[in-house]
Order: C-alpha cells, then structure tokens, then sequence
C-alpha cells in the first residue's frame, strides 16, 4: 500500500472531527464476517504479543491480526537483544544502580551528541520517555514470568542503541530449541542459552497469548479503521479477497510496524529515499508498509517523531556489510533453509573487508572512503566521563562526519531524487582473500550481482530496474584504473582512504548490490504516555492506541519500546467501558 497526496490532505483537513465514520481507504463492508473482541491488536509482532498478552491478562477478550502467514513481525528476526533498565533484578545482581529517573533522564539528555554533531535523545517526547522509564522493571518481570530464558544473568552494552549511556541495559533473550527464523534451523543445543534471537521471547509470548485464548487470525490484512462518534469501534481488513469486519468494544492497537517499506510514506521525511532503497531490514519476512499508520491518519491521527526518523544517528538508515544481495541488513543474513528464502534468493557476501572493494555510483564513479563507518549511536559508555546534562559531552567529542550514507545517496546530479544503486567491485584476488564463494545462493544473480571478464564488460552488464541510467564503461575503466594508481602510491588523494592496499586487476570482476539499508522506522503516530492516539488537535482519539515502530516520538532501536507500549496500551484500553 502505498499513501497517496489526497490521502495525506483528507487525513489533515478534517477526519479529525467528531462523527467521521469511514475514510478513503474503507472498502464497502457489505456481507462482511463479523468478529467482536473487547480489543482487536493489528499486527502480531513484538508490541502486537505483548498488547495481546497484557490485554488478556486485564481480563479482555483479544483478537490479533497478522497479514503475513507467519506471526512474530521484525521482532523474530531479530538478534533478541532488549534494552531494560530502571533498576530490574538482572541489575541488581550485576550490582549496577538503575532507577526510573535515572533512565528517563538518561533518554532525555539534550547533551548527547554523535561525532557528526546530532543529538540521540533530544527531541524524545517526554511523556512517552516518562512512561517506558516507569514500565522497565515491569516489562522485566513479565517476559521472565512467561519463560523467557537470557543468555547472560546480567546486562551488557551490546546491540544497545540509544538506550542511555549511564548504565549497562541490555538483555539477551536466549533462542533455546526454538528454530531460527533466519536459518530455518534450530542452533546446536550446546549453544541454545548463549545464542540470542528473537524466537526466544516471540514464542514464549505466543504460547502465553493463545494459552489465555488470544485468537491470531494471520493473512488478515489491516484496510482501514471504523470510527464513530464515539472513536474508534473496531477494523476493517481482507482476507483471500474477502472482507472482514472486527469490532472492538473497548480498542484498537496498532501494532503493524513502521513505514520505511512505503516509498512514498517515507520520502516524506526524505525525498532521497526512492525506489532502490528496496532491501529494509526483516524483508521479506515481515514488510513495513505503513498500513497501520495511515489507516490513523485516514480517521484523523497525526504524526511523530519526524527527527527522529531524518536525524543522522542510530540505525535509521545502515552501510551494508553484506553485498550481492538485495536484503543485506548487516545483522540479518537469510540461510537456505529459511521459510523465506525462496523470496529473499541470496545470502549475501559477508565480512566485506573494505580494503579488497571500491564503491561506485550507477555512472560507475567512487564517492567516499569505502572504509568509513556509519551514522553513530549512543550506549553505556559511549561518553566518558558522563555527567548527564553537562555541556561537556557534547564540546568533548571529537569531530567526525560519517558521511558515507550520504555520500552514497547523493545522486549524480541529474536532477533526480534518489541515490540509486551502489556497487561494490572486485576482483578475482578480493574473492580469494575474502574466501567467498560468488555463486547462488551466496549472491542473487538477478539484478544484484554481477561478473564479467573485463572492467568494460563488466559495466555493461549491469542492468537492473533500480540502475535508471547505463553505467558508461569509460567511467568504470577510468575510475578502477586511478584507484589502482592509489595502491602503487600508497595514499587515495581522491576520498583518504587509509593507506589503500590491493589493486582491482585480476579477472573475473564483479559487482554487488552495496545500497544502504533502511532499518529503523523512528516516526509513527503521535501517542500520549498511554499510548493513545492523538489528532492534528492534541486530543486522544478514543479507542485507538499505537505501539512500538507504528508510534513516534520515541527515538530508540529495537524490541524494548515496542513490548512496553504494546504492554500500555493494552492496559489501557482493557481498563476502558466497553
């Protein structure tokens, strides 16, 4: 589903007002199935079981909607790290003093700033932070008392991103015998309580869920919302062409994930973000279509957290670490035998060793150090020393760009938006130092890699939907020759890359999809500390709540922020009349 420009004005100048009951988007629901729980969850994810659980522990009759075959969203794919924090009882027998104020003052501190100058926390909304800081220890105790099991007793920094830089807050929920979804495999069982991913808290939520008669109904497709005078009465979605309506006596969560899927949802925020950028991270196993966000704005919702999705920090936007592939999310690689691989094709070409590849453009020129990093983060510890608020974290840093994304999403001038393709190229010697194998499934040969016997031939194979412009050979020819020219010299006049140390000389040569990934969605609907939705006026929409990726105003990476609102919102919408 992509959000039109007459869906955006529609959404903005006057859903909001009393008595709306349908919206651009509500098909016709004549003939339509009836479901009726007290509280209908959209979408069956991190916040979506955690809503479903919570709602069913207050006493509410739950229905999940999921529009994949599958449950679990982003969240079962993920490395299963959760940042949680507040002073919870893997805290203290790590002897590490946490508090809820600490916390929210932590993911409120105007003085963390990254190297390239943006702030992690600053434009976090204050009663959302308040309300995830009181919840921590909470969410702690209810993932232990549904059996989830963690790698390690105490947490750690690793994989944390902007969850505070006082103190170590991450926990890792182990996979036990659950199979990965990544590989369609389970792990060995010797390292089943020390191997973190996401099925180590998605299923034991899912059990907890159905054991408490949560119906999940998947393939069911979100459509749009039904509001009344009263708010919001229930859903409207498809299934096999069919469509079902689902009225909900007490709320509607939404909990369908974020928008970074949605070309023209997220070209909002940044009008660089066209087509190409086509391999977000958890594709092809759960898509962030935005379809939750504007079935809000179409019954009068508004948006947040607008700079927390273009702020140049955190893993909003990532440099792939993986190429020849089109999913090539650094931390997500799909194996052969994932559910999902017949979609996904490749596994991609990892521990790319930056030394043995240039990066070219689609007109086949270099544009930065293929060997600088990304955008940064903020963890425990990132700032030392720390005194939270003083404006010495921020005049202490030491300067540092980062501009690989952007330099990779600058276009070539040509008047259009968009980046396009990125390539990184080598040679047969980069393939024997990597110790790669460039054949499928390890790359996907339909438009994401390439290999020819020459730089000329090379070039002129690279056709693909998202190369809009051939890539001229010349150029090609010309800019492997100067950066060989930089090996003999020993120093990149061009980019600075560091001392650059193997030449591109030897046949076969190849080339391999390196576009940036999108990963985190950081804008939403804008919610109060209850997670309820408010309108263009400020005012909660009554009956409608948004959680986790599908909520803005919350600039955090990860499961944390999706289980606690989904767990809020779900409390609330239980304890309302029906």
């Amino acid at each position: 589903m992509t959000v039109s420009r007459r869906s955006l004005l529609k959404a903005g100048a006057g859903i909001a007002a009393a008595g709306v009951a349908s919206s651009i988007l509500q098909p016709s629901i004549a003939n339509a199935d009836p479901h009726v729980a007290d509280i209908v969850v959209v979408g069956c994810g991190s916040a979506g079981l955690g809503a479903a659980v919570a709602a069913a522990e207050a006493g509410a009759s739950v229905i999940v909607l999921e529009a994949q075959p599958h449950i679990g969203g982003r969240g079962i794919v993920s490395s299963g790290n959760i940042p949680l924090g507040g002073g919870t009882a893997a805290q203290m027998a790590g002897g590490i003093v946490d508090s809820p104020d600490l916390l929210f003052r932590d993911l409120t501190d105007w003085s963390i700033v990254q190297a390239n100058g943006f702030p992690s926390y600053r434009y976090n909304d204050r009663e959302i932070i308040r309300a995830f800081a009181d919840i921590n220890v909470d969410l702690y105790n209810f993932l232990v008392r549904h059996g989830v099991v963690w790698t390690k007793s105490t947490p750690d920094n690793v994989g944390g991103n902007e969850v505070g830089n006082s103190v170590n807050r991450m926990m890792h929920t182990a996979i036990m015998n659950y199979a990965s979804v990544r590989t369609g495999l389970p792990v060995p069982e010797s390292q089943q309580r020390t191997t973190s991913q996401g099925p180590g808290f998605i299923y034991p939520l899912e059990a907890a869920a159905k054991a408490r008669g949560v119906r999940i109904l998947l393939n069911h497709r979100l459509e749009s919302l039904h509001r009344t005078k009263k708010g919001v009465t229930g859903v409207i979605a498809t299934y096999q062409g069919r469509i079902v309506n689902i009225n909900a006596r007490k709320g509607v969560v939404i909990a369908s994930g974020g928008g970074n899927g949605n070309v023209e949802y997220r070209r909002m925020f940044d009008p660089r973000l066209t087509a190409e950028y086509c391999g977000v991270a958890g594709e092809p196993y759960s898509f962030q279509d935005a379809s939750g966000i504007i079935a809000g704005l179409n019954v009068g919702a508004s948006l947040a957290g607008t700079y927390n999705q273009t702020g140049e920090f955190g893993t909003n936007i990532t440099k792939p670490t993986a190429i020849g592939t089109r999913y090539n999310y650094s931390f997500l690689q799909w194996g052969p035998n994932s559910p999902v691989f017949h979609l996904a094709k490749a596994t991609g070409l990892a521990n790319v060793n930056n030394q043995n590849v240039i990066h070219v453009n689609m007109i086949g020129k270099r544009f930065y150090d293929e060997t600088a990093g990304q955008f940064g983060t903020n963890s425990a510890g990132s700032v030392r020393p720390y005194v939270q608020g003083s404006y010495l974290n921020a005049k202490n840093i030491t300067y540092n760009p980062q501009n690989w994304i952007n330099a990779a999403m600058a276009g070539i001038g040509d008047g259009h938006n968009g980046g396009g393709p990125i390539w990184a190229i080598f040679d047969a010697d980069a393939v024997a130092r990597q110790r790669w194998n460039p054949t499928p499934p390890n790359v996907d040969p339909d438009g994401f890699f390439f290999q020819a016997n020459t730089i000329e031939e090379l070039a002129q194979k690279i056709i693909m939907p998202h190369q809009r412009v051939p890539m001229p050979p010349s150029n090609l020819i010309d800019t492997v020759t100067r950066y060989n020219s930089f090996v003999d010299a020993g120093a990149d006049t061009d980019f600075g890359k560091p001392t650059p140390q193997y030449k591109i000389q030897k046949a076969p040569f190849y080339a391999a999809w390196s576009t940036p990934v999108l990963h985190d969605p950081r804008s939403g609907l804008r919610i109060n500390g209850k997670c309820q939705v408010l309108d263009f006026a400020g005012k909660a929409i009554p009956g409608l709540y948004a959680a986790g990726e599908a909520a803005g105003g919350f600039s955090q990476h990860g499961n944390g922020r999706a289980l606690s609102q989904g767990i809020i919102a779900a409390r609330h919408a239980a304890a309302r009349s029906a």
